[in-house]
């Protein structure tokens, strides 16, 4: 049986070059980054040096990245910790109702504690209105988090006229570009982002390291108290074998981004056409075009999505009904349901996500696949 990997949305397997640099550290370098001595200068030199090629991969300076231990991490510290540090401002916030649970989650648990959210809507496209978002303003808004690219169905949002309406307003912009990051082009010097969130496990780099990106004199009140790392904005000894691997991905994503966006794009387009010349009956979920090249979401009518990933499973192909953060939960896609306002919809679509080790003639056995599980569930129905 074939074993084949489309979800790399979820997690991505590490790069060998990556590894590389993790193992070298675990070897040669055990110091602690904030020890005086030899040791601990060398394990200091070599987080600084990754720190440095972590932020010239968006256009940062080293002291605007934060190191964390995950994109959530991330995500929760440039919300919580702006919000409560910028509380003399406002205690407005506008998102999405399409934002990664991190985000999510997190704006919920702050309206508990006093803050407004508001949640904007999106289009069957997976976008949010420009002018929703300026007209959401109030005077007491203090920042607008919106993701770059969806990890469901790979919507690219308008972040840089956000970002410009923000500015304007004087109120912070933070993006989760945790899926668009190392595939599409980001500065944040020439756009007006004021927080950006990337992670390592997305990009063949290890789990447990992550970077929030702070643009120089924003406040933030720290998540972890305790040392005086990161500036004493995250308290914590560095994980310095994760980062070494993540800095060593980072610079492999970026090298070889646009041939991987060529391929991803091609391995989605053919996945389609095989779908369509097996006669599968499907729509595709979210844009077709100006989106993120790796991720393709399909709606199947009829199917019962929980049953069709566990055959999927047994037919060797690993897939996704949407975010890996909810993959025990039998509750429909929070992502397709306020893009269609159908559970119906949101509980018969699957996500496929490739990557590199991906091939075509993996996605034509897909396909077939596809076809016959979806024969048998007609078959099903008829008895």
């Amino acid at each position: 049986m074939q074993k084949i990997y489309v979800d790399h949305a979820a997690t991505t397997p590490v790069h060998p070059e990556a590894c590389e640099a993790m193992m070298d550290v675990l070897k040669n370098n055990f110091g602690n980054p904030s020890s005086i001595h030899q040791h601990g200068r060398k394990a200091r030199k070599q987080l600084d040096e990754a720190r440095e090629k972590l932020a010239a991969s968006i256009g940062a300076r080293p002291d605007e990245i934060i190191l964390t231990s995950s994109g959530t991490e991330a995500d929760n510290l440039a919300i919580v910790g702006y919000v409560t540090a910028n509380k003399q401002k406002g205690n407005h916030i506008i998102t999405t109702k399409i934002e990664h649970h991190a985000v999510l989650h997190t704006c919920e648990r702050l309206e508990k504690e006093g803050f407004s959210v508001t949640y904007l809507p999106v289009d069957e496209q997976g976008r949010v209105d420009v002018k929703e978002v300026e007209a959401s303003i109030t005077d007491q808004t203090t920042l607008i988090t919106i993701m770059h690219g969806n990890n469901e169905v790979g919507s690219i949002q308008p972040v840089t006229a956000i970002a410009d309406i923000a500015e304007n307003y004087g109120i912070a912009f933070h993006t989760d570009a945790v899926q668009s990051y190392g595939l599409v082009d980001i500065n944040v010097k020439t756009t007006s982002i004021t927080m950006l969130t990337a992670s390592s496990h997305k990009i063949n780099g290890p789990k447990g390291a992550a970077f929030l990106y702070v643009e120089n004199g924003t406040t933030l009140a720290p998540s972890l108290t305790g040392g005086e790392q990161e500036r004493k904005r995250r308290a914590g000894t560095e994980n310095l074998p994760a980062v070494a691997g993540f800095a060593a991905a980072a610079r492999l994503a970026q090298t070889d981004s646009q041939e991987h966006y060529r391929f991803y794009q091609a391995l989605c387009e053919h996945f389609i056409t095989s779908l369509t010349t097996n006669q599968v009956t499907f729509e595709e979920n979210g844009p077709t075009q100006d989106k993120l090249p790796h991720i393709t979401n399909i709606y199947m009518p009829g199917i019962e999505v929980e049953s069709f990933l566990v055959q999927l499973d047994m037919a060797g192909i690993s897939a996704s009904s949407g975010s890996a953060c909810t993959a025990g939960s039998v509750e429909p896609s929070h992502v397709l349901d306020a893009m269609f306002h159908d559970q119906k919809r949101a509980s018969s679509s699957v996500r496929f996500s490739f990557g590199m080790d991906n091939t075509f003639e993996e996605v034509e056995y897909m396909a077939k696949e596809i076809k016959k599980i979806t024969n048998r569930s007609i078959e099903e129905e008829m008895i």
